[in-house]
């Protein structure tokens, strides 16, 4: 069959089907997300999203995130235990019945997630952090978000990418410079 002559071409197999799958399951979790996040009753842009399999050793340092991380998730997506810690303020509340967190003076709120489960945080207000990972990988996927009320979340939607998918350093800013 011929593109040129039949304006159309099916290619069967373009991708294997264990990678379609991924992606399928992939789509789903975003779909989740933006379900949960009606749970927030925030009205969000998106900036950017990224996933990572930790390995023995690799630590998270004690930080706060930019500005295009106002709202952020990290979603457990397999592997072995790797607890996020949040500093305590006035600000954090702890649901009561939950057992995914517990509160200590000197290591802030431990937060253990679950396949499956995944936290909403303020990155750029909560300090947050992972001590060094014991397991032999854990696997994360991290999204990120501005609030639309928030002060220059307009201008930094997609992280000021001309949208999703582009590498970090393909900034707007890039696109005016060529």
């Amino acid at each position: 069959m011929s593109f040129k002559k039949n304006k159309f071409l099916v290619i069967k197999k373009a991708i294997p089907k264990e990678l379609a799958l991924f992606v399928y399951n992939y789509f789903l979790i975003k779909r989740q997300v933006a379900k949960t996040f009606f749970e927030t009753k925030l009205k969000l842009n998106p900036n950017y999203s990224y996933a990572r399999i930790y390995k023995k050793g690799d630590i998270l340092h004690r930080h706060k995130d930019r500005f295009s991380c106002e709202i952020s998730t990290t979603l457990n997506l397999g592997g072995e235990n790797w607890p996020i810690f949040l500093s305590p303020n006035e600000n954090v509340g702890i649901p009561n019945g939950k057992e995914i967190t517990t509160v200590s003076k000197s290591k802030g709120i431990q937060v253990n997630l679950k396949p499956g489960d995944m936290l909403i945080y303020r990155g750029n207000e909560l300090e947050h952090w992972r001590e060094p990972f014991q397991g032999e990988d854990c696997c994360q996927v991290f999204l990120h978000y501005n609030n639309k009320t928030t002060n220059g979340s307009e201008e930094n939607i997609f992280d000021t990418r001309n949208h999703l998918g582009l590498p970090a350093d393909f900034k707007k800013k890039f696109y005016e410079n060529l």
